[in-house]
């Protein structure tokens, strides 16, 4: 069965699995769920060779540093497995940001920590999404298919977090179990108020509160997680303007205010050098799709 959308493909055949990887996926533009169901895997990724078994979930997120290369599977190999586009697992974790405050160690730690080794309980909620995938991507005459699409989605990433969490070590879940120095108690501080206080864009503003300088800022974000701090918040923004633009029909000036830009000629202005276009152009562009 291979079965698909633009942003999203399913599949549980061999052939589907090379179409993928050759066609639709790369490292940085999508996200890859993984169930081996029988045999093995053998997958160089991120500069080593690994082995995904019987009732493994390997969990590929987008990332320019973590390229898949050659595989190699065994003669009975089986498997379900379900791609999106990078645009809906950013958005799935820009709304899962707002209540999670480990989202980001999470997000780490999967890109460290692939593999996952499930249990019956999990298999079978893994095997119920990929059924509601699997239906709806058959129902094309559905006028909300990608609406519901998005939905299933986004419910299924919840349960995977909620899964790691009840991973423990000693205790500790997988979001907690890494020893925190003085450069991730800084970062984390940041991301959580970059999540408390999305709207106040300036690197300058969170040093402040941080007591720290906005050079310090940017050096601590730039070695913890390959970004700066004017790009995180940049990422925030974006992110949070393509939901607006993308998903509600509130006019221009509206979402500016929501967003707190000085107006909605600023609001313009931002959106037209992060995204290449007006807001206007960019929502009818998605309205297209």
């Amino acid at each position: 069965m291979i079965l698909f959308t633009d942003s999203i493909f399913l599949t549980d055949e061999i052939e589907g699995f090379r179409q993928c990887r050759e066609n639709r996926s790369t490292a940085s533009n999508t996200m890859t769920v993984l169930l081996c169901t029988a045999g093995y895997i053998d997958v160089y990724y991120h500069e080593e060779m690994i082995r995904i078994h019987k009732n493994d979930l390997w969990v590929r997120i987008p990332d320019f540093n973590y390229q898949m290369g050659p595989y190699e599977m065994s003669p009975d190999f089986e498997f379900k497995q379900v791609t999106v586009d990078a645009a809906i697992f950013e958005q799935i974790m820009f709304d899962h940001m707002r209540i999670e405050p480990n989202w980001w160690t999470k997000q780490e730690y999967i890109k460290e920590h692939p593999i996952f080794p499930i249990n019956e309980k999990s298999i079978e909620f893994f095997d119920s999404y990929f059924h509601l995938l699997t239906l709806q991507l058959q129902d094309k005459m559905s006028s909300l298919r990608k609406q519901i699409l998005m939905m299933i989605a986004r419910a299924a990433t919840m349960e995977m977090l909620n899964y790691m969490d009840k991973l423990s070590v000693g205790g500790e879940t997988t979001s907690t179990r890494t020893t925190i120095n003085h450069s991730d108690y800084i970062f984390h501080q940041f991301i959580r108020l970059l999540q408390k206080h999305p709207h106040a864009r300036e690197v300058q503003w969170y040093a402040q509160q941080l007591d720290i300088t906005p050079k310090y800022l940017s050096e601590i974000c730039k070695e913890r997680s390959d970004k700066a701090a004017g790009e995180w918040i940049a990422d925030i923004t974006v992110s949070e303007l393509k939901h607006y633009l993308r998903n509600t029909t509130l006019p221009i000036r509206e979402i500016a205010r929501l967003m707190e830009f000085p107006n909605a000629s600023f609001f313009c202005q931002y959106t037209k050098k992060h995204l290449g276009v007006s807001p206007n152009k960019y929502r009818r562009s998605k309205k297209a799709q």
